[in-house]
C-alpha cells in the first residue's frame, strides 16, 4: 500500500486534495482531525494540556483552542510542550489508523 502525505500552509489546498482522492476511492486519513480528538474532552490528552495550561484555556468545559492557540503561538516553549502531549496521540492515531486498512 502506497502513503501520501500531504502538507501546505493554510489554504493551500490540502482538503480539496484529499477529497479528491477520497473521491477516487483512496483512504483518507486526516491529522488535522486525529490533533482535534486528542484534545477533545474525557480524553487523556484532554486533562494532559488542562494540567499543563490550567483552566483558563477552558470554555464551557472544552479547551478554548483560540485562547491555548494565543498561548502556545506567542511562547515557544509553551508549544514544544503542547506538541510533546499531542504529537504522540496524534502518531498513534495514525498507526491504529494505518492498521485497520491492512
Amino acid at each position: 500500500m502506497k502513503v501520501i502525505g500531504l502538507t501546505g500552509g493554510i489554504g493551500s489546498g490540502k482538503s480539496l486534495v484529499a477529497n479528491y482522492f477520497f473521491s477516487l476511492g483512496a483512504e483518507v486519513i486526516d491529522a488535522d482531525q486525529l490533533a482535534r480528538q486528542a484534545i477533545e474532552r474525557g480524553s487523556a490528552g484532554f486533562d494532559q494540556v488542562v494540567s499543563a495550561f490550567g483552566d483558563s484555556i477552558l470554555k464551557d468545559g472544552d479547551i478554548d483552542r483560540r485562547a491555548l492557540g494565543e498561548i502556545v503561538f506567542a511562547d515557544p516553549q509553551k508549544r514544544k510542550l503542547l506538541e510533546s502531549i499531542v504529537h504522540p496521540i496524534v502518531q498513534q492515531g495514525l498507526a491504529n489508523a494505518r492498521k485497520s486498512l491492512t
